[in-house]
C-alpha cells in the first residue's frame, strides 16, 4: 500500500487537521463510552499522528499493516506500543476502552468477509462498555471512477507530484497513484496500487451486529473527513471495569 511512499505521508498529508480531528473524536467518545478506564488502540494507525493528540486524553496504542509507517510511528511516539499486523487478524491479548480506525483505513478489507472479520477482531478487544469508532470509506454509491486527481508539494528539501486516477472492479475502487519525489539525493518514480472495497451502509451495520455491537451514533458530513463515522458499545457489565484490569482477552481470537 504504503510501501514506497511512507517517508513522504505527513508531508502529502499536511492539510489534513489531526488536532481538530482528534477533538471531535473525544467528544464521540465520551458520549458513548460506558467503562471506566483510558486505555485506546487505534487500528491502522500510519505514522501515528491522530495517536499524537489523542495521547493527551488516553493511555494510546497503535497497529498498522504496513511495517514502514510502524516504524515511523514509533519514531514519532517514543514509548508508546506500536504493532505490526493485519487487523483482520488482530489479536493483542488484551481488551482496551477504545479502539479506533479511522482515515477510511477499514475500505482495504476490500470484501464484506474481511469487513465482518475485522470489525469482529476490533470489537473482541473493547472491554464491556467500551466504544469503537469507525470512519468508513466512499459507499458504491458515492464512488466516482474515473475521476482525477493531484497532488503537489514545492519545498526546499522535497518537490512532489501525485496523481491519482480512479477505477473500479466490481465492488472494489482502484487508485494508481503515480509519484514523481525529488529530493537532494536524487528523483524518483513510482506507482502504487490502492484497493479499497465499496461497503454500504448497511453492510458497514451488518459488521458492527455480527461483532454484537449496538450502534449508537453514526455521523454523516461535517465529521472528520466528511464519510461519516459509525460508533458502536460493546454491551456487558460495565461498572468498576477498566481496561488495565481486563488483560485477558475473550479467548476467541480465533475466526
Amino acid at each position: 500500500m504504503f510501501r514506497r511512499s511512507a517517508e513522504f505521508y505527513d508531508a502529502v498529508y499536511a492539510w489534513k487537521d489531526y488536532a481538530a480531528e482528534a477533538r471531535t473524536l473525544v467528544e464521540v467518545i465520551e458520549r458513548h463510552k460506558r467503562s471506566d478506564g483510558n486505555a485506546l488502540l487505534d487500528v491502522a494507525c500510519g505514522t501515528g499522528a491522530h495517536l499524537a493528540h489523542l495521547a493527551a486524553h488516553f493511555r494510546v496504542e497503535g497497529v498498522d499493516v504496513e511495517p514502514s509507517m510502524v516504524e515511523i510511528a514509533r519514531r514519532r511516539l517514543p514509548g508508546v506500543p506500536i504493532h505490526q499486523g493485519d487487523m483482520a487478524e488482530l489479536a493483542l491479548g488484551r481488551r482496551f476502552d477504545v479502539v479506533t480506525c479511522l482515515f477510511s483505513s477499514i475500505g482495504y478489507m476490500r470484501t464484506v468477509d474481511r469487513l465482518e472479520r475485522a470489525v469482529r477482531a476490533m470489537a473482541r478487544h473493547l472491554v464491556p462498555g467500551g466504544v469503537l469508532v469507525l470512519e468508513p470509506w466512499l459507499r458504491p454509491d458515492v464512488y466516482k471512477a474515473g475521476s482525477l486527481h493531484m497532488h503537489a508539494i514545492d519545498r526546499p528539501d522535497l518537490k512532489l507530484a501525485r496523481v491519482v486516477r480512479s477505477d473500479i472492479a466490481g465492488r472494489v475502487s482502484v487508485m494508481d497513484m503515480h509519484h514523481v519525489v525529488g529530493t537532494p539525493e536524487g528523483v524518483e518514480s513510482f506507482v502504487e496500487r490502492h484497493e479499497l472495497g465499496l461497503f454500504t451502509a448497511e453492510e458497514y451495520r451488518g459488521a458492527f451486529r455480527a461483532a454484537g455491537l449496538e450502534i449508537r451514533e453514526e455521523l454523516a458530513e461535517g465529521s472528520l473527513t466528511g464519510r461519516g463515522l459509525y460508533v458502536g458499545v460493546r454491551g456487558g457489565a460495565v461498572p468498576g471495569v477498566a481496561a488495565a484490569a481486563a488483560a485477558a482477552p475473550d479467548g476467541d481470537n480465533e475466526d
